[in-house]
């Protein structure tokens, strides 16, 4: 997938086993996926904390935030609970969407960090991959997600 293609759609349950569809989000907000190798790891509670310090602004500007990982749905509730993750943790236990999104793995076995900012009509505005740019993420999806507020008036 590349920056002005249409992002394919998803389904996949959240930490609370209801299922997440990217279609259902489409002319309504921007949404902002970002994946991860694994809950409460070092990395990935930093970036994941640093989307959760920054997701009132998110919202604020019109976003809805996801987190995806291979881990099952009661790693991502114990995962979402001790961090106080104020956003949905998606299970990609098989890593099918990763696969359909192309998310490539680190050193060829580790699951890739990429975040994504999909806009209100479904096409992709950013990618950003860094495995190591843990609150990078954050920042560069933001700019984005506040560009393209200011750009619709919202």
């Amino acid at each position: 997938m590349r920056v002005g293609e249409v992002a394919p759609d998803f389904e996949l349950l959240n930490d609370e086993a209801k299922p997440i569809r990217l279609s259902h989000y489409r002319g309504k907000r921007v949404v902002v996926v970002f994946f991860y190798p694994a809950d409460d790891t070092p990395g990935c509670t930093t970036e994941s904390c640093g989307f959760r310090d920054a997701y009132e602004e998110f919202k604020d500007a019109g976003a809805e935030v996801f987190g995806v990982s291979q881990d099952s749905i009661a790693s991502h509730q114990a995962f979402r609970a001790k961090y106080r993750l104020g956003f949905s943790l998606l299970s990609d236990e098989g890593n099918g969407l990763r696969r359909l999104w192309g998310v490539p793995k680190r050193l060829m076995l580790i699951p890739g960090r990429v975040t994504y900012v999909i806009d209100r009509k479904g096409v992709v505005q950013m990618i950003f991959s860094s495995g190591r740019e843990h609150l990078r993420h954050v920042t560069e999806a933001l700019v984005v997600v506040r560009r393209l507020a200011a750009d619709s008036g919202a």
